[in-house]
């Protein structure tokens, strides 16, 4: 539950961060972590298009460089682009000054207003420094896709039971999610059931 749905005392850590959109309105918001990835994000597009869905992709600077063609294609397609940091580090591990030199390395490439930690966590100095220049996005629900402890349906049952008005739902577009088979099994199971419980689906 910690993991799936972070506990208030937890969100308070970050107060200006948004966690959840407004949770008076039956709408959701479909993010994606840690991409683009040529083997996973064309097939997260298609399905996305197959739905109708608009979502925002949180993405780690060095894949866009690395492959512009994909990051080009989710532009394209219309859907919200976040920063994820150039080299997906770990907030902890690095001062403010060289943290945000990395976030801002990203952003040559991103041009972006949004921002998520990778892992979920920054250093105090880290959140304040970030939130003068980028809107600091968490989640409200992590399906827990990248996990070899989990498989397709319970990624599915991760969304089923924790999913309310104005979740923030996190999936990745990465090699760990895709290889395991959660990906392609729970993301288009979760959105034909969040169509099916009348969830509006939006961007960031």
């Amino acid at each position: 539950m910690f993991i799936e749905q972070p506990p208030a005392l937890f969100r308070k850590l970050y107060p200006q961060a948004l966690w959840r959109i407004n949770p008076n309105e039956q709408a959701v918001c479909l993010t994606f972590d840690d991409g683009p990835i040529p083997e996973v994000t064309p097939w997260v597009l298609d399905v996305l298009e197959r739905y109708d869905v608009k979502a925002t992709f949180f993405m780690v600077g060095d894949n866009a460089r690395r492959y512009p063609d994909v990051f080009r294609q989710v532009k394209e397609r219309g859907h919200r682009i976040g920063n994820h940091t150039f080299n997906h580090i770990r907030g902890f591990e690095y001062n403010a000054k060289a943290y945000l030199q990395n976030a801002d390395k990203a952003n040559e490439y991103l041009q972006t207003d949004l921002f998520r930690p990778p892992h979920g966590h920054m250093t105090w100095g880290q959140y304040h420094a970030l939130k003068r220049r980028y809107k600091i996005v968490m989640w409200d629900l992590v399906t827990r896709d990248y996990s070899k402890k989990l498989q397709g349906p319970d990624v599915l049952d991760n969304v089923i039971r924790h999913t309310r008005n104005g979740s923030i739902i996190t999936f990745h577009d990465s090699l760990k999610s895709w290889c395991n088979g959660n990906l392609t099994y729970a993301l288009p199971r979760t959105i034909e059931f969040l169509k099916e419980e009348g969830y509006e689906f939006k961007t960031l």
